[in-house]
């Protein structure tokens, strides 16, 4: 049964980058999964909640911050063991798939556990081996983790390792806030008749929604990336990004953009949308201890960058030796 407080996705006010990031990743699960940062009461659970019941008719799969290695991988049943009997039970990566494995304060959680996640997420596979168990088993789900920066952050290396990094903000609009607050008074409602046909137009909504999303995870392979591919390196090199992976990512998801857009290939304004999420915590800046963020000077230099390569010739263009 449909949890009726539970609020439609179709009614998140404002957050365009949480809900953008959150359809990327259901669209290319290569991702690597997302990373949503805010203060206090700037409705990340909630975003993640009503995304997850939208796209999967189930909440998500909530891992709590004192879990254990058993209760993650998966082990043997305690209960079946002081009965004296064998049996292997399924961990919280398992149950999650198909659908959301979601880390509230995954900063406080221990690096290993995150380790553990990312590396199921990142591999579609999960590998048990402990206690006389060794199994491996192809996982399936959308990792979203939520921190508030005044309690700590992740290290870099784990950061890193997110493929979307979101960052949340309140509100400050207040004919927006005002939108809020309609919103959540009448979802206290839902007992009421009214109230129930606020529900039911907002689950109508999202059920639209779904069929867009899917249809874009679908037709994903059939957008071509290749015309971005030249964008995706030079921006990546202009913000001095280490590696690869922020190119991969900035490339998966301008291509998933596409996809939700229903473009047959990727453009440069493609990119400019997904690259703050992609690049935002992959900075040296980052690295070297600095808060997260994504600054008018970082927007400008992004757009100066693709704008410098649209102007360039092409190779095929250039004008050969004299």
């Amino acid at each position: 049964m449909t949890p009726a407080r539970i609020l439609p996705y179709s009614y998140l006010i404002g957050q365009d980058d949480l809900k953008r990031a959150l359809e990327l990743a259901y669209v290319e699960p290569r991702i690597g999964g997302v990373l949503i940062s805010g203060e206090r009461g700037t409705a990340k659970s909630t975003a993640v909640r009503s995304f997850a019941l939208m796209m999967y008719g189930k909440l998500p799969v909530t891992l709590p911050l004192n879990a254990t290695d058993d209760r993650v991988l998966g082990g043997y049943s305690l209960k079946d063991l002081m009965s004296g009997q064998v049996r292997e039970q399924p961990g919280l990566l398992e149950e999650a798939s198909p659908g959301t494995l979601y880390v509230d304060e995954v900063n406080l959680l221990d690096d290993h556990i995150v380790n553990i996640i990312l590396d199921a997420t990142a591999t579609g596979i999960l590998t048990v081996q402990r206690e006389a168990i060794d199994r491996r088993t192809q996982v399936d789900f959308t990792l979203i983790g939520t921190m508030n920066p005044e309690e700590g952050g992740l290290r870099p290396q784990l950061l890193d390792r997110f493929g979307l990094h979101v960052t949340v903000r309140a509100e400050t609009d207040p004919e927006k806030r005002a939108e809020i607050l309609s919103v959540v008074l009448q979802l206290d409602e839902a007992g009421s008749a009214p109230g129930a046909r606020f529900i039911a137009d907002g689950r109508a909504q999202d059920a639209d929604r779904r069929r867009d999303i899917i249809a874009a995870r679908e037709r994903l392979g059939d957008v071509d990336i290749e015309p971005a591919l030249g964008t995706c390196a030079a921006v990546a090199a202009a913000f001095e990004v280490a590696g690869h992976r922020g190119d991969i990512v900035m490339a998966r998801a301008s291509r998933a953009l596409a996809a939700l857009k229903g473009d047959d290939e990727v453009s440069d304004q493609h990119v400019i949308a997904v690259a703050p999420l992609a690049l935002q915590h992959r900075r040296p800046a980052v690295v070297r201890g600095a808060p997260v963020a994504w600054l008018a000077e970082d927007q400008q230099l992004l757009e100066a960058t693709v704008a410098d390569r649209a102007s360039a010739p092409s190779p095929a263009m250039a004008p050969g030796p004299r």
